[in-house]
């Protein structure tokens, strides 16, 4: 089967099964709400995938099975985020004419709190 490969990373296979291959997979008891079935049966999954050492649970629905299916979409999407790099930001300044705005508003907001004081008292 052909694999998804981003430009640098971890290949992807396309098939559930090629997937389930590079993974150890944990059943365990889900436990919390849903009483004495959650409590009895196996239904929550653990993935973890081998190669890269992402792990990814799921213990949404009652069955196994579905709990499978959910963590092996949840990890094509951890995956997938791996592969793909943001790009680097490059900083910029603000504009002369924004510095400016920035400057007077502050003289502005400073002059208006002046006012508030009490007047000086001049000896003579």
């Amino acid at each position: 089967m052909p694999e998804h490969r981003s430009h640098s990373g971890v290949p992807i296979p396309e098939s559930d099964s090629d997937l389930l291959g590079q993974c150890r997979v944990d059943v365990f008891r889900s436990g919390g709400k849903g009483g004495q079935h959650q409590n009895v049966t196996e239904s929550g999954v653990r993935l973890t995938h081998l190669p890269t050492g992402t792990v990814v649970t799921s213990r949404r629905f009652r069955s196994q099975h579905a709990n499978k299916r959910q963590a092996l979409v949840a990890l094509r999407g951890r995956l997938t985020a791996l592969n793909t790099h943001k790009k680097p930001r490059i900083p910029t300044r603000p504009s002369r004419r924004a510095q400016e705005r920035r400057l007077s508003l502050k003289q502005r907001h400073s002059s208006k709190k002046n006012l508030r004081q009490n007047p000086k008292v001049d000896d003579d």
